[in-house]
């Protein structure tokens, strides 16, 4: 009688890790591409918070201009005061209140948060335009920064939420799409993105430390009288 047949188990493909109890080949859990969640939650939470101020601002806004001394809710003192802010022209740079920008510029991002936490896997054209947008956000932004601190002389907390809420939306949305290569990465610049991505945290808190030393010293005169 022949010998029987020697059973050979099959081999692992590729990316196998071992074999499971019944010699089938066990392959590692796919990792989550950088950010994916991260990116989600800073666009739908970020872009929450930025709808519901602006939608605020709009509000107040207009009670405003229904009664010119109307005192805005987020007017505390002589520099935290939207009031003194909302009657600038710089208030209405394209001939409307900027925050109805930020309620249709927020809408579309908080959409688009959510899509990414419910997994759908976005096309390239939608984090490319997604980053134009983010791009004039965060330079209007910084414009209205600079207007605020050393034209206005005042201050708005609700536009500071959103000043916080755009830096943190674009600063993630360009880091996704230099990790991901939507943006073209030089190939001496990878380990300097790949630097980003890790302490991402880091980059986004020297940013906002930077913009709280410029209130500070902007504003020194009347934060030393507090103290």
């Amino acid at each position: 009688m022949a010998p029987a047949a020697r059973r050979t188990r099959p081999s692992p493909g590729p990316g196998a890790v071992g074999t499971g109890p019944a010699g089938e080949p066990v392959h590692p859990a796919e990792p989550v591409p950088f950010a994916a969640r991260v990116v989600g939650w800073v666009l739908a939470v970020g872009g929450g918070i930025g709808a519901l101020a602006a939608f605020v601002l709009t509000v107040e806004k207009i009670n405003l201009i229904a009664d010119p001394g109307y005192r805005p809710t987020c007017s505390i003192n002589p520099i935290l005061s939207c009031g003194s802010v909302m009657t600038t022209p710089q208030a209405e740079v394209f001939g409307f209140p900027n925050p109805l920008l930020g309620i249709a510029g927020f809408s579309v991002v908080t959409t688009i948060g959510v899509l990414v936490l419910a997994g759908a896997r976005l096309p390239r054209w939608v984090w490319l335009g997604l980053q134009a947008g983010a791009t004039f956000g965060v330079v209007f932004v910084h414009w209205l920064v600079y207007q605020s601190l050393y034209r206005i002389g005042a201050l708005c907390p609700y536009c500071m939420v959103v000043w916080v809420v755009m830096i943190a939306i674009f600063w993630y949305v360009t880091l996704h799409n230099l990790h991901h290569r939507h943006l073209p990465v030089p190939g001496a610049a990878g380990r300097g993105v790949d630097a980003l991505v890790r302490l991402h945290t880091v980059g986004l808190t020297v940013w906002f430390l930077v913009i709280v030393g410029l209130i500070g010293e902007a504003f020194w005169f009347y934060w030393r009288t507090l103290l």
